[in-house]
């Protein structure tokens, strides 16, 4: 059976492994429609990513097809389009007990800790297949980039009218801002780019966007966005220890800050000056819920969350080893590129 690893640094091979067989109790057996690459995969394809190690199968942003369900199966049946929730918690630590599943303490994320979907089939825990419903494939391997999101803006509990900064107009930058304007926040998108805030501008409808210079500037044109006031939730989809460090300068009195990128540098920032004295809340946001998934396909279908401007650009499997390092490049123009399988 076909399968795509990443061997080593910026490093594709093409190579062969079994067929799965049948699945066993609890299980199911998916056929790959698409994968959806994130910013996850680049950063294991540059070997920049923590938790994970070459080589890898890479593969978790999915939309999957039902083939066969093992003993005991009752969420799902075979030829249903289903989305898939790729943190592999154990159900059995302290953190999942008390339902944190997405930060189980011995989480093995498909596709990042343990190879994942860039093949025809695998078989995945049942309980991680979720129905999508009405969706097409493509929206069905949206569903984890939005969730991702969807946590982060959770963790910071925007309330409506609150300023919501998103730092990073990345992909998970952009599903955190769907979510805040769910909450009927006022979305402010901040970047370096100016392409992609371009596109958050034009595609996504958001006016209040701020190309970052890196000075002062930067906190005033957020405070004139904001109404006089500063940011309430910040949201920094960066994974730049810089951008993640000066998120503080950007908050409100009593805000909150949420870190969703990931950087394996150490972060250093002012406490009493900043931090203290603003009463700054600082959260991490890890995976995602169950839950989310369910509702993310429900705002989808319910047409509260338009996906037709995201993908960007499509590759058949064949083709990943010639066109990944143009996705790359930072010229690209590549919001989401989604790679069809079968």
């Amino acid at each position: 059976m076909k399968a795509l690893q990443i061997s080593d640094v910026r490093t594709w091979k093409r190579i062969d492994i079994p067929e799965p067989g049948e699945p066993g109790a609890g299980d199911a057996l998916v056929r790959v429609h698409r994968m959806g690459v994130c910013g996850t995969d680049v950063g294991c394809y540059l070997g920049k990513f923590p938790f994970f190690a070459f080589p890898r199968i890479p593969g978790h942003e999915l939309g999957v097809e039902v083939v066969a369900v093992g003993e005991g199966v009752s969420n799902i049946e075979p030829g249903d389009r289903c989305c898939v929730e790729p943190y592999l918690n154990c159900g059995q630590c302290d953190s999942c007990l008390r339902g944190h599943t997405n930060c189980c303490e011995h989480n093995q994320t498909f596709g990042v800790m343990c190879d994942g979907g860039l093949t025809d089939q695998v078989i995945l825990p049942a309980r991680k297949l979720h129905r999508a419903g009405s969706l097409t494939y493509d929206q069905a391997a949206l569903v984890e980039t939005l969730a991702i999101g969807c946590h982060a803006v959770d963790r910071g509990r925007p309330e409506r009218g609150e300023n919501v900064l998103i730092l990073g107009a990345g992909p998970i930058g952009l599903s955190a801002l769907e979510f805040g304007r769910l909450a009927d926040a006022n979305v402010i998108v901040a970047d370096i780019n100016p392409q992609r805030l371009q596109f958050v501008s034009d595609s996504m409808g958001v006016a209040n966007t701020v190309l970052l210079k890196g000075n002062d500037q930067d906190i005033e044109a957020i405070q004139r966005l904001g109404g006089g006031r500063l940011a309430d939730v910040i949201v920094d989809a960066t994974g730049n220890n810089h951008s993640m460090v000066r998120a503080f300068e950007f908050a409100a009195f009593a805000g909150r800050v949420v870190y969703v990128g990931i950087t394996q540098n150490d972060l250093q920032f002012p406490h009493a000056a900043v931090f203290h004295r603003r009463e700054l809340t600082l959260l991490a946001s890890r995976n995602a819920m169950p839950g989310d998934f369910e509702r993310i396909v429900r705002l989808i279908e319910e047409g509260k969350i338009n996906t037709d401007p995201w993908i960007t650009h499509h590759a058949s499997f064949n083709d990943v080893p010639e066109v990944f390092d143009k996705w790359i490049a930072p010229d690209s123009g590549v919001i989401k590129a989604m790679i069809k399988i079968t």
